[in-house]
């Protein structure tokens, strides 16, 4: 399985001709490597309505015919525009042809009236991973990594908007997921933060291991 880090909190997950893209926000993005119409995908998640984890939702799932998967509100947004959607909500978990989909709390601004912002857990063919959204730390990710044996957690350290480094480390703690990539910072320097140092406190205090990508670097799990 390829775990490709586009940049920001956008990730493509490829395994067995399935693609999962999460957070698509490429065109206004200052570190993106690759362009919205570059990204193949079957499947977009949503976590919330802000321009930097949803820009180019649209533009992907009209040129791919993507299912846009997110909370009620914003997947009936995208519903409106003529997207193949599925609403789903916070402690929902569905299945789908490459595995399953549960809705986490995040704590954050939905972008849309009436909306709620989420994290995810997919499980794509098996392999686990936990994408935060953008969140502060709640003692409920303790549950998360309970209720689901996460083989890699994604977690934001940049700080103002999100968790910052010393919040993420015990969020890495609360979930106990063995591999941790760093993600929402250093796009703006509002988010500046050191994902080495965030690798030193973690690796030091937990059991797991942190990967650092730069735009456009991938994982293999």
């Amino acid at each position: 399985m390829q775990v490709k880090y586009l940049g920001h909190a956008c990730f493509l997950l490829v395994e067995n001709d399935t693609a999962i893209l999460v957070d698509p926000f490429l065109t206004s993005n200052p570190v993106a490597t690759v362009k919205a119409a570059d990204v193949t995908a079957n499947y977009i998640l949503v976590s919330h309505h802000h321009t930097d984890h949803a820009e180019d939702v649209a533009e992907i799932a009209q040129a791919n015919g993507a299912t846009v998967i997110s909370t009620a509100e914003i997947a009936q947004h995208f519903a409106d525009l003529g997207l193949t959607t599925h609403a789903m909500h916070i402690g929902g978990k569905h299945g789908f042809d490459f595995g399953y989909v549960r809705l986490t709390p995040a704590l954050h601004g939905a972008g849309i009236a009436g909306g709620h912002a989420c994290g995810f857990v997919i499980n794509l063919f098996g392999t686990v991973i936990y994408h935060a959204g953008d969140t502060g730390l709640f003692g409920d990710m303790r549950l998360i990594g309970e209720l689901e044996d996460l083989d890699l957690a994604l977690l934001p350290i940049g700080d103002n908007f999100t968790m910052g480094v010393g919040d993420a480390v015990r969020a890495a703690a609360l979930l106990r997921a063995p591999k941790v990539i760093p993600m929402h910072y250093n796009t703006w320097s509002l988010i500046k933060a050191d994902p080495q140092a965030f690798k030193q406190q973690v690796e030091e205090e937990t059991a797991a291991e942190v990967i650092i990508l730069q735009p456009g670097e991938e994982l293999e799990l």
